[in-house]
């Protein structure tokens, strides 16, 4: 799969050094947000995580941001979860251009996220594995959540 170094507009925002800032990042690349936004908006969202026995703190845009909350966001913009990989099924979708649709994509796969458009990774680096990642599934955006219309056959 093609790679393509985005920091999701990390560094224009006056971000530097290292950080566990997956989630903001490709968030803000697969919706063409500003950085900063996503930033503030999953730090909002985390006012109203609870704690638990195994929960010890809240998400934070720059340290790591929990699923629960990262997905609540993404419905909130109207995108659809896309599963593709269940308990005891195995892998079956992996981190490659033909095993995932075109269009903008927001893919989960082990403790990552990371946008991919049209095919290529848009990530501050290359998260595939050579094509070996699994994928737990993705979000797609509102337009695109209509299922595909079925291809014409010249010979039907």
């Amino acid at each position: 799969m093609k790679f393509q170094f985005n920091d999701g507009g990390r560094a224009a925002f006056g971000h530097s050094g290292r950080a566990n800032d997956c989630v903001t990042r490709a968030v803000a690349i697969a919706t063409s947000k500003p950085y900063q936004e996503v930033y503030d908006a999953l730090n909002r969202l985390s006012d109203s995580e609870r704690f638990g026995k195994r929960k010890k703190m809240k998400s934070n845009s720059e340290s790591g941001v929990f699923r629960s909350t990262w997905q609540r966001h993404m419905e909130s913009l109207g995108w659809t979860w896309k599963p593709t990989m269940a308990i005891g099924s195995g892998c079956r979708v992996h981190l490659r251009a033909s095993e995932l649709p075109r269009g903008v994509l927001l893919v989960r796969v082990s403790r990552h996220l990371t946008a991919v458009i049209d095919g290529v990774i848009h990530d501050t680096h290359d998260c595939s594995r050579n094509g070996r990642r699994c994928v737990y599934g993705y979000f797609v955006p509102p337009s695109t959540t209509k299922a595909s219309p079925v291809p014409h056959d010249p010979k039907a």
